[in-house]
């Protein structure tokens, strides 16, 4: 990409945001910030006894991740969050304006089988639903893409750099 831009990984839980973001990282020669470490230990807890969070556990980490985001404006970085509503990419976007989106998509049961074989995370595959029953995809007037999860992490990765790069074109 020609200018460095700040890129929020999105999606639903076990999509990859936290394999394909280092890696986009690497790839755009920008530093990656994981949204996870951005959470009071609060929501963390809520999570991992399996109650999904609600609008307002997640506006202070939003601001949070927006701070960072808004910090990279023009230096570029690669944050992941699953950024799951309009409202929640609109917060975002109020912090850093030129923040483009790549919302990594997938087959549900190809998601919940890597949820099920990812070891020490604290999202249970049980909220998996709520996820998707919250996900409002990336509208048109949004920057941002969609790229599928299937196949390797570096494929995933090659895909969204190409599909970022059609974006700026």
């Amino acid at each position: 990409m020609s200018t460095p831009h700040v890129v929020v990984v999105m999606g639903v839980a076990g999509t990859g945001k936290t394999t394909i973001g280092p890696l986009l990282a690497a790839e755009l020669g920008v530093p990656y910030a994981e949204g996870d470490d951005f959470h009071p230990a609060a929501n963390i807890a809520k999570m991992s006894a399996g109650t999904p969070l609600d609008d307002s556990d997640r506006w202070p980490w939003l601001d949070a991740i927006g701070r960072w985001a808004h910090g990279r404006a023009g230096l570029g970085g690669v944050v992941s969050s699953s950024a799951l509503k309009r409202t929640y990419r609109d917060r975002l976007r109020a912090e850093a304006p030129g923040a483009l989106f790549l919302h990594l998509t997938g087959d549900r049961a190809l998601i919940e089988r890597r949820m099920a074989e990812r070891k020490g995370h604290f999202m249970p595959t049980a909220l998996l639903d709520s996820q998707f029953a919250t996900l409002q995809p990336l509208r048109e007037d949004e920057a941002g893409v969609s790229v599928d999860v299937s196949g390797t992490p570096e494929e995933i990765t090659q895909r969204a750099v190409a599909a970022l790069r059609r974006l700026e074109n």
